[in-house]
């Protein structure tokens, strides 16, 4: 008789444990579901927004093997880096005119030229030189004495 005492009582506080845990679970979870779903959402975006931003910024590679071409090195004579780099005369004589600090448009002015031609000259000598603003170009020309 002693030990069926012990076990109603045993079931009664495991029913009252079971009771006390299912209100919890409802109060946290039923009751804040908007907000464990908000939470959700968020690490879901922070997560994504990481990824894509490591995809976005990754550099590009300049050939499909992804090796990079090595630069000239600046004590070759003028020629063999223009030939290494593939520089065109005209595309050298729109940079010397950057270099000068002239826009886009006193350029195409100055070679008697369309706007759109000397755009498309100076984004083949940015991409020749591997180079993403004027200065930067600028700088790696005189760099590999390309300007004086």
């Amino acid at each position: 008789m002693k030990w069926m005492t012990l076990l109603l009582y045993g079931v009664v506080l495991g029913l009252c444990l079971a009771s006390l845990q299912f209100f919890q679970y409802k109060l946290l979870v039923l009751e804040h579901a908007e907000r464990w779903y908000i939470g959700l959402i968020a690490l879901l975006f922070l997560v994504f927004g990481i990824w894509a931003g490591k995809k976005l910024t990754r550099p590009k590679e300049q050939l499909m093997s992804g090796e990079r071409p090595e630069p000239p090195q600046p004590d070759q004579p003028r020629e063999k880096v223009l030939e290494d780099l593939g520089i065109t005369p005209r595309e050298l004589e729109v940079l010397e005119l950057v270099a000068r600090g002239l826009s886009n448009q006193e350029i195409a002015d100055h070679l008697f030229v369309s706007l759109n031609t000397v755009k498309t000259h100076t984004s083949n000598v940015f991409n020749k030189l591997d180079a993403q603003r004027r200065t930067q170009a600028i700088q790696k020309a005189k760099a590999l004495g390309l300007l004086v």
